[in-house]
């Protein structure tokens, strides 16, 4: 899948990855999105169409439809964009979207960060952005050490034309600004990779989507790369679709880094440190004003239930809901298995429930016409850099399966 919006960059990764494509025996498919703000907005997308028809590329056009929002529009029409992408990805079968951010974007990202702006530098292999709906997701940017000048230079010489967005040069907008501002050889200032992998294979996961840490591990690691481990744990065990913010994230931080027994709650998870293991679980709190709620599960459907598992009934009847207060319901089967389980982390496993009422926890003991799976490890994997192309989704995947 190629994300192309008709602008010079896009057209230049649609051109390159039909070739690649052609000669790899791969299928390729373009994704344009409309989001409905822009009056241009339908005419973009038939241009788009037929200029991959022309390449002999299949081509979707996405419409974001729906009222749009007073503010914070370039904020809720990314995450639109990019859910509309990663849906149409899993639909077709595709774990990677193919995106042309340049060096450039890099520049500006960093230059909006320098503003006051809360962005995120753009990396070469990342997952998708949104959640729940980029799970399994992966955006790879090929591009991204190359100049946009460069870009439209060589696209001029081979004769072709593009989009120009005017939204590009609005200075309403932060990015718009940022670019006006920019010197044309100012240096990238992207955010530092920092190697996570060893905090990765230290973690133990849990079956209600739990993390252990053994504190003596973050000895042997960066502040910084404790810190993004931390937020990605937070998050992904929280089943949150967002990081937390930084100073409440550093104030956990430097109670980790004390290691002093101490617990705090943040970003729907609870943190606990004791005996030397950090413990994170899902703190399911006020279930009204959370994710993890009772819900009908649709039949064939799978749906993801308080951003942490992906559920599938093979037939009507079943609703779920947390565990916190039915566990004496469950068979005795369950009941042995439940102790294995953290106890902090009990109320937060799904408990199915049929229609005649009976309870079950497929995650504890497999269930019939339920298929459950805990999506908290595949996430940390693509959050702390340990899945980098396409095999390594495949393997983490399967892993997840097996388990």
């Amino acid at each position: 899948m190629v994300a192309f919006s008709g602008g010079g960059d896009s057209l230049a990764l649609l051109l390159a990855a039909k070739a690649w494509a052609d000669g790899a025996g791969r299928r390729l498919v373009a994704l344009t999105v409309d989001h409905q703000i822009q009056g241009a907005g339908a005419a973009w997308a038939a241009w788009c169409r037929d200029r991959a028809k022309r390449l002999g590329v299949a081509h979707e056009t996405l419409t974001w439809r729906g009222a749009k929002p007073r503010t914070g529009m370039a904020a809720a029409a990314r995450a639109a964009r990019h859910s509309l992408v990663a849906e149409a990805a899993r639909a077709a079968g595709a774990g990677v979207v193919l995106m042309g951010h340049t060096e450039d974007d890099c520049m500006e990202a960093a230059a909006m960060r320098a503003q006051g702006t809360r962005v995120s530098a753009p990396r070469v292999f990342a997952p998708s952005p949104v959640w729940p709906a980029g799970r399994g997701i992966f955006l790879l940017r090929p591009l991204l050490q190359v100049r946009r000048a460069a870009i439209r230079d060589a696209l001029t010489r081979a004769r072709e034309r593009w989009i120009e967005d005017p939204a590009n040069v609005d200075t309403r907008q932060p990015r718009a600004r940022a670019r006006a501002g920019m010197k044309r050889e100012q240096a990238v200032n992207s955010a530092p990779d920092l190697d996570i992998g060893p905090l990765f294979r230290a973690l133990r996961f849990g079956a209600a989507g739990d993390i252990e840490l053994p504190v003596e591990a973050l000895a042997y690691s960066s502040p910084e790369a404790a810190r993004a481990m931390l937020s990605a744990a937070l998050v992904c065990v929280g089943g949150q679709d967002r990081t937390p913010r930084r100073e409440r994230l550093d104030r956990v931080a430097a109670f980790v880094a004390a290691g002093d027994p101490f617990i705090a709650t943040l970003a729907g998870a609870r943190l606990s440190l004791a005996d030397g293991r950090l413990r994170i679980a899902r703190e399911i709190g006020d279930r009204r004003k959370g994710t993890a709620c009772e819900m009908a599960l649709p039949e064939a459907r799978a749906v993801v239930w308080d951003g942490r598992f992906e559920i599938l009934a093979r037939r009507p009847g079943f609703r779920v809901q947390p565990l916190a207060g039915l566990a004496s319901r469950l068979e005795p089967a369950s009941r042995s298995k439940l102790r294995t389980v953290a106890r902090k982390a009990r109320a937060g496993l799904p408990a199915i429930v049929d229609e005649a009422g009976k309870v079950n926890c497929p995650t504890l003991t497999p269930m019939g016409g339920i298929e459950v799976n805990c999506l908290v490890k595949a996430r940390m994997a693509g959050a702390c850099g340990m899945i980098t192309d396409e095999a390594s989704i495949r393997r983490v995947a399967e892993s997840d399966a097996a388990s």
